[in-house]
């Protein structure tokens, strides 16, 4: 396993040099969008419009964060299960989206369109929200503020830290190999 500081937007080449257990420390811009941002994102695509941010070398965090405390840009901002977004990952990943960060396991089709399109997923540790905002320096919502905490803001992250659970060759954090004890 290793470990690497990476700053968005994500490449291809980058990616592809990601394994399954390594540690990152990711610095940039980063998009939060949840099950209702993602539907949203869908209808828009659907209909040929654009999408609020750039999604080519992207990464999505499946984020609803608190209210911001004073003198805070963000409250609380832990992961959300990724489950479900399932639905939705493999086209975002087609279109470019090159991570995305949450907790719990993907579905077949996700650790597909991984390996299809040159992807990672992320994970993030759960209850661990508090800290993981000390990682946040700036958040704006860019879209859909109707949706409150579900809006999609662009956040701006300093050595915020991920473990690479699923890689663009089809490893997963997750699995154990065969003949190991736990």
């Amino acid at each position: 396993m290793a470990e690497y500081n990476l700053t968005t937007p994500l490449t291809d080449a980058l990616v592809r040099d990601l394994r399954a257990g390594d540690m990152v420390f990711l610095s940039g811009t980063i998009y939060t969008a949840r099950d209702a941002a993602h539907k949203r994102l869908m209808e828009l695509l659907d209909q040929d419009k654009p999408l609020p941010f750039e999604i080519s070398g992207s990464v999505i965090y499946y984020v609803g964060p608190t209210p911001a405390p004073p003198g805070r840009p963000i409250g609380s901002a832990g992961p959300t299960t990724s489950g479900r977004m399932d639905i939705y990952t493999p086209r975002l990943h087609q279109l470019g989206c090159k991570a995305t960060i949450g907790k719990g396991r993907r579905n077949m089709a996700v650790r597909q369109a991984l390996k299809d399109y040159g992807a990672v997923y992320f994970g993030a540790t759960g209850g661990a929200g508090a800290l993981l905002s000390q990682c946040i320096t700036a958040a704006k919502v860019i879209a859909f503020e109707d949706l409150g905490p579900e809006a999609i803001r662009a956040l701006t992250v300093v050595n915020f830290p991920l473990l690479v659970v699923n890689d663009s060759h089809g490893q997963e954090l997750y699995v154990q190999p065969k003949g190991l004890v736990p």
